[in-house]
């Protein structure tokens, strides 16, 4: 039986993986976990709290526009407003590593509008990975 999800593998473009360690390391706050030898300088992992779940980002095709993504959960509405502040900075903020897209803090929310989807948010990071936060 399926217990739930080890990881979640997203793509870069080529050379950026320095980038993802900023967004995702540094902007999101994420955990670096080691990488097998073999693999050092082609992915990076990351933890997801200590909850054994990460994400692996790696080198490889990147479509802007597609709708897969992870969707990383925060503990409450707090934390939720920070991340999404912090993203939204860092995307105004610009650079190699800012992200593509980001909701505004305050505004409607790119995602679909319906009861079910009370508290969460959309970002694309800079290699266009679509990314949902919720509680």
């Amino acid at each position: 039986m399926i217990s739930g999800i080890a990881h979640v593998n997203i793509t870069i473009p080529k050379g950026t993986l320095h980038h993802a360690q900023e967004f995702y390391g540094t902007t999101l706050g994420l955990t670096s976990a080691p990488v097998p030898e073999l693999q050092k300088g082609t992915i990076l992992w990351f933890n997801l709290g200590s909850s054994g779940q990460q994400i692996h980002v790696t080198i490889g095709s990147t479509d802007p526009t597609s709708t897969r993504h992870p969707c990383f959960k925060l503990d409450s509405r707090e934390e939720l407003d920070e991340i999404k502040a912090s993203i939204y900075e860092h995307h105004l903020r610009g650079g190699p590593a800012a992200p593509m897209a980001a909701d505004k803090p305050g505004e409607q929310d790119s995602g679909t509008q319906a009861k079910e989807y009370p508290t969460r948010f959309f970002a694309r990071d800079y290699g266009g990975n679509l990314l949902e936060f919720t509680m």
